[in-house]
């Protein structure tokens, strides 16, 4: 099988190859770059399985970056578990065919209890005293203690949040070559999440991207380097394009107003109670879950969706069907905003009685995922002073809570998850071997096979070389 590398930088679409990338200018130029028509939902777990499984999410059921547990009745986000992706990965059949096959995935999504062979991922420590120390997780464990011995701790903080930036990025370069150099696997996979923070803040904004663009461009250019050195075939793709938006929608808002969710207050702060809801709504990027516990409102939530703007598309269980999103795990109702909006998970309608979570970094109890977490209040001429306070008493083994995090929806500029964005904003894939076409999202598992020199697909068998 022939070594390979497929490198997954994050947002990356045909109109940001220019001038401010011009490593990745000159390398695609001297092959073809096939676009990659956008699923539902394009969002990063979702994608991400449905190229290493080459299934669609209504078979592997990852629906988005979350959705309700119906079960433990408990919205569940950026879980890590491989076990739940269902389908055989790529590596599971490649090493089938050859027991040697040999694979590392470098900071891809659901990467705990995965069977590669190599593996890291972020994974800080919580302590009892309740902070948050960065760390990241790996398999075999002793990886870990290696990477960061050599790199330094994985670098959290940059990775999400008001501070991600390049160091995150670079890290998981680094760390990828080196396991390159101890363990010379068959296939690598890489995620590069750089180019995510600067587009949703600022959308497709290449004067204020330019940075951020010449300093993923110089990730690529040293990664593309080494693996060409060590005769491997280089793939680089991206899961989506981010677009424009200008309108935050909070369905939840409108629920309560509807009298659909269930609040408690706690402290004088009020929290979603999921599991007592009549309906509420797993926000995620451009597309949305409904779940209703109360089958006797469903047509008055059908109404509700139907008179919100910005709304595009309401999906039935024939609508998932048609758009491969049928899973036990989706909402009883999917909804995709139009081009200009996206959705929050916003549900209070007094920011005076926001939960303590809201104002935090906190991605696993946040009920919907929450971009305004890149950006500090700054209507809050103290927050900097504020910071360095939280830090300082952090440092000093004191309790903290970081909640210097804005309530500002309309601060997010880009935004992804839809489908029927333009071509210049489709996610790509580019390889020695690309034929220029467009391609479908579980196309790419066969283009990576095919890449690994093992054969071409037809249906579920593998013809192999």
């Amino acid at each position: 099988m022939k070594k390979t590398v497929v490198i997954d930088v994050v947002g990356l679409s045909s109109s940001l190859i220019g001038e401010h990338t011009p490593f990745l200018k000159n390398w695609v130029a001297g092959k073809k770059l096939s676009t990659i028509d956008p699923m539902l939902p394009a969002v990063t777990t979702s994608v991400q399985s449905t190229y290493v499984t080459g299934k669609w999410p209504g078979e592997h059921g990852i629906v988005g970056n979350g959705w309700y547990d119906r079960t433990d009745s408990e919205v569940k986000f950026w879980k890590q578990s491989n076990k739940l992706v269902q389908g055989e990965k790529i590596w599971d059949n490649a090493r089938r065919l050859n027991p040697s096959f040999t694979v590392s995935k470098m900071f891809w999504w659901y990467n705990m209890y995965a069977t590669a062979d190599f593996s890291v991922t972020p994974r800080p420590q919580y302590l009892a005293d309740g902070r948050k120390m960065p760390d990241c997780y790996s398999h075999p464990a002793d990886l870990r203690d290696r990477l960061q011995q050599a790199l330094g701790t994985f670098p959290l903080f940059q990775f999400w949040g008001p501070g991600a930036n390049i160091k995150s990025t670079r890290w998981i370069a680094d760390a990828s070559m080196l396991v390159d150099q101890w363990h010379n696997p068959t296939l690598t996979l890489i995620y590069l999440p750089h180019l995510d923070y600067c587009l949703q803040k600022f959308g497709q904004n290449n004067s204020k991207n330019s940075r951020e663009l010449g300093e993923i461009d110089d990730v690529c250019r040293d990664l593309i380097q080494y693996y060409e050195k060590q005769g491997a075939e280089v793939i680089v793709l991206s899961e989506y394009g981010i677009t424009n938006v200008s309108r935050p929608i909070h369905l939840n808002r409108a629920f309560r107003e509807a009298g659909l969710l269930q609040i408690r207050e706690e402290r004088g702060l009020e929290l979603l109670d999921a599991g007592a809801s009549r309906a509420f709504v797993v926000a995620d990027h451009q597309i949305a879950h409904i779940y209703i516990n109360d089958p006797s409102c469903t047509a008055q939530v059908r109404a509700l969706l139907e008179k919100t703007p910005g709304l595009e598309l309401i999906l039935d269980e024939a609508g998932k069907r048609e758009h491969h999103i049928d899973h036990e795990r989706a909402g009883d109702l999917v909804v995709m905003a139009d081009a200009e909006s996206w959705f929050t998970y916003y549900y209070w309608l007094d920011d005076s009685k926001a939960p303590d979570y809201a104002r935090t970094v906190e991605i696993h109890k946040k009920p919907g995922y929450d971009p305004v977490e890149m950006f500090m209040d700054e209507a809050n001429p103290m927050i900097k002073l504020k910071a360095g306070y939280k830090l300082m008493r952090k440092k000093l083994g004191f309790r903290y809570l970081m909640n210097v995090i804005s309530l500002d929806a309309t601060l997010i500029k880009g935004s992804h998850g839809r489908i029927g964005t333009a071509p210049e904003h489709h996610p790509v894939f580019v390889s020695n071997h690309s034929d220029g076409k467009p391609l479908s999202a579980i196309d790419v598992y066969g283009r990576i096979w095919e890449m690994m020199g093992t054969g071409v697909l037809e249906g579920s068998k593998q013809i192999v070389k």
